[in-house]
């Protein structure tokens, strides 16, 4: 009797569940959501709090009692901080746009099928999915290239994904094969194809891949945990590691000299802040081209 009472109903001619089962999701997924938003609302409030509420809470609160820009303002005062930020976004802003340039060239070019060598250079590109070349042999490549110490130590080595590649190469290889042979008769070059023709109707995908290129350069710190050994130009994940994960102290000096010293559990929770937003202010633009973006290129690969 009660499996027949919590069977799904016919509505309008669709099937739907039980209200109880309704509202049973509907408590499940508001519990899940407060589990995901809580910590992230005890970061901001815990940056924006004063040290005595953060003393009297044990180290983070969940409503700053009065907020408080110090640790912002301490943090982005031209020390180690801000530099590290400029760091990062420079990093990421020239890595991105070099991985996206390169890897969209070389997926046109193993999209055409009239390419010379085009089977052994995907084959040489799907191999270094299975077989990857370790940390010392990569360290040893990198040395020899010249690039330690150098911010290119820290693009080159993630300038080409094999996996973007392929998922842009499927994206190339839906483009109408009538619309290519049109362009020709009309007398345009690979060039022109690629550019006016291939490019524009691929941007759903490129907006995905950039972001996947923009997110694995802004989180990346061992990159520079292994090449870098002037700490002057570490990058944000790298000083977010130091200062908050290994519970290192920031002077005065390494904060810009600010006027009044700010809690030190805000100013780590500050640098968190500053290292999660500018991915959460760029994810909602790209989103819509998720679907499109992804699904189309990596299920038609």
């Amino acid at each position: 009797m009660a499996r027949t009472a919590m069977r799904p109903r016919l509505i309008d001619g669709q099937y739907r569940p039980h209200p109880g089962i309704r509202a049973l999701k509907g408590i499940v997924l508001t519990i899940t959501c407060a589990l995901v938003i809580a910590p992230f609302v005890a970061i901001v409030a815990t940056s924006l709090a004063d040290q005595q509420q953060i003393a009297r809470a044990g180290g983070m609160v969940l409503w700053p009692e009065t907020a408080s820009l110090s640790a912002y303002t301490a943090i982005l005062s031209g020390g180690v901080i801000t530099r590290a930020a400029v760091v990062s976004v420079g990093v990421t802003v020239v890595g991105t746009s070099l991985s996206l340039f390169v890897s969209t060239l070389l997926a046109y070019a193993l999209s055409r099928p009239y390419m010379a060598g085009r089977g052994v250079m995907l084959w040489l590109l799907l191999a270094t999915l299975l077989f990857t070349p370790g940390m010392i042999p990569t360290y040893l490549t990198v040395k020899q290239l010249g690039l330690i110490d150098s911010w290119w130590a820290l693009i080159l080595p993630m300038a080409v994904s094999a996996f973007n590649v392929i998922v842009i190469r499927a994206f190339f290889q839906n483009v109408p094969g009538e619309l290519i042979d049109s362009a020709r008769i009309d007398g345009a070059n690979e060039w022109m194809v690629f550019s006016r023709i291939c490019i524009p109707l691929s941007k759903a995908v490129l907006a995905v891949v950039g972001l996947f290129y923009a997110v694995g350069y802004w989180n990346n710190f061992f990159n520079a945990l292994l090449y870098l050994n002037d700490s002057s130009m570490w990058p944000l994940q790298l000083v977010l590691r130091t200062y908050v994960i290994n519970g290192s102290a920031l002077s005065s000096d390494e904060l810009g000299s600010p006027t009044e010293m700010p809690p030190g559990d805000a100013i780590q929770m500050a640098i968190l802040v500053i290292s999660i937003v500018p991915i959460l202010c760029v994810y909602p633009f790209l989103q819509k081209h998720f679907a499109k973006g992804v699904l189309t290129g990596a299920v038609k690969g």
